[in-house]
């Protein structure tokens, strides 16, 4: 059973627990708010891309290096979502803190870890998902402007930030 931390506070661990850190890649698309999702040949799953921290790192910047090893972009740190904590496969406690991101550059190219990235609105990210943990990270973003992006314009509509017909 997963837990959800959202206390505003990165998780503080000790001992043998794998510590690890994600993201939630957000953006605004033509039919609201979406979320990238990635698939994992290895488990087979659909997630948010994460990974363990190396020695030394902060959860910060391992959020921001393993989205860019698994998707192939750079990302801005947004505003942090919280941490779940679980056994993973090898029934060892693990804890993964999790920000919301807004990619800068960069593109997915299929990879070893990630054979796969959409783009999808948040129902359907939620059915997408394999875990329930990623479930309850997602209904953090179901609320207005997730993404921080409300009042500067979207640099892929010609027609101005908010217009109904760009």
């Amino acid at each position: 059973m997963a837990t959800l931390g959202t206390d505003g506070e990165e998780p503080v661990v000790e001992g043998p627990t794998v510590q690890a850190a994600g993201g939630l890649l957000v953006r605004r698309g033509r039919g609201g708010t979406e979320v990238a999702v990635v698939h994992r040949p290895v488990h087979g799953d659909w997630s948010f891309p994460k990974g363990k921290l190396e020695a030394g790192e902060s959860f910060e910047d391992a959020a921001l290096r393993e989205v860019r090893e698994e998707t192939g972009m750079w990302c801005r740190l947004g505003r942090f979502l919280g941490h779940v904590e679980y056994r993973d496969r090898k029934d060892r406690p693990k804890v993964v803190a999790y920000w919301t991101m807004e990619p800068e550059v960069g593109s997915f190219t299929p990879n070893a870890e990630v054979d796969e990235l959409r783009w999808v609105g948040l129902g359907a990210a939620g059915a997408l998902l394999s875990y329930e943990r990623d479930r309850l990270l997602l209904d953090l973003l179901d609320r207005p402007d997730p993404t921080g992006l409300a009042d500067r314009p979207d640099p892929g509509d010609p027609a101005g930030a908010g217009s109904p017909t760009g």
